[in-house]
């Protein structure tokens, strides 16, 4: 008769509460998650809004789709530079509401690993004020300023949405930038939000759409506020779209290395 198989050797480990408790060593194995190659990896950079809606009018009367078409720009070439050669520039067309359904299709029939919405912010109407740049009529608003990352609880993978975000502010913050702390404060009104993490600026933001209806980990930066004067002339630079996309591919360089579960199913 063949001989019983040998019991696999335990290990004890106290739990609190619970005591002693015996654990196959197997459990004390690290578990690889699968390797992360750059040029297989695909991040969907989805330009906000279009040329037909236009988003948010800055300062000086320059639509936030431009804007946000430059930036993604910069940010797509700085990534394909780093190997990661599948990045995607999503532009869509058409009117707002239309519009997100269709990169949210777009980006679900890829497929991709993960989804950034670039974005630049503006203000409530209740905040602008009135001034001429150039001889035009304007409104501005230098109240508030800095970039903020949002995401939706309603993603199917909140926990890597949430996980990307925390990277790219961390890495916006390193830039040395600062991020839009008025989301948090009732003066906001109907568009405050949850701060997640209040030293980065992770905000939720469950109900947009390109967040929320996307089957891939999914994050919207909010660069910077173009209706703030001075911070719109920042956000004009070639200078402030390299600080911006070097944050945001060092940040998926980060997030793209290989991570390690350090205990399996017990």
């Amino acid at each position: 008769m063949a001989r019983p198989a040998a019991s696999p050797k335990r290990r004890t480990v106290k739990l609190a509460a619970l005591g002693p408790v015996a654990l196959p060593s197997a459990a004390f194995k690290p578990v690889v998650a699968p390797l992360c190659d750059p040029s297989k990896f695909r991040i969907v950079l989805d330009v906000g809004h279009t040329a037909e809606s236009e988003g948010a009018i800055s300062a000086r009367n320059v639509s936030e789709f431009v804007f946000n078409l430059r930036l993604a720009k910069r940010i797509e070439e700085k990534l394909k530079a780093e190997g990661f050669t599948e990045t995607r520039l999503l532009v869509t067309e058409g009117k707002a509401r239309h519009s997100l359904f269709k990169r949210v299709a777009a980006a679900n029939n890829l497929p991709a690993d993960l989804l950034l919405s670039i974005h630049h912010d503006s203000v409530p109407n209740k905040f602008l004020e009135d001034w001429e740049f150039e001889g035009k009529k304007s409104h501005f608003s230098d109240r508030f300023s800095g970039y903020s990352v949002f995401v939706s609880r309603s993603n199917p993978d909140f926990k890597t949405s949430f996980a990307f975000a925390e990277l790219i502010a961390k890495e916006m913050k390193a830039q040395g930038l600062d991020y839009a702390k008025q989301y948090s404060q009732s003066i906001m009104g109907r568009y405050q939000r949850e701060l997640l993490n209040k030293e980065t600026g992770v905000y939720r933001y469950d109900e947009l759409i390109v967040l929320r209806k996307t089957r891939m980990a999914a994050v919207l930066l909010e660069a910077g506020s173009i209706i703030n004067r001075d911070e719109e002339l920042k956000m004009s630079s070639p200078e402030r779209r390299d600080i911006i996309s070097s944050g945001v591919t060092a940040a998926v360089k980060t997030f793209c290395e290989p991570r390690w579960a350090m205990l399996g199913p017990l």
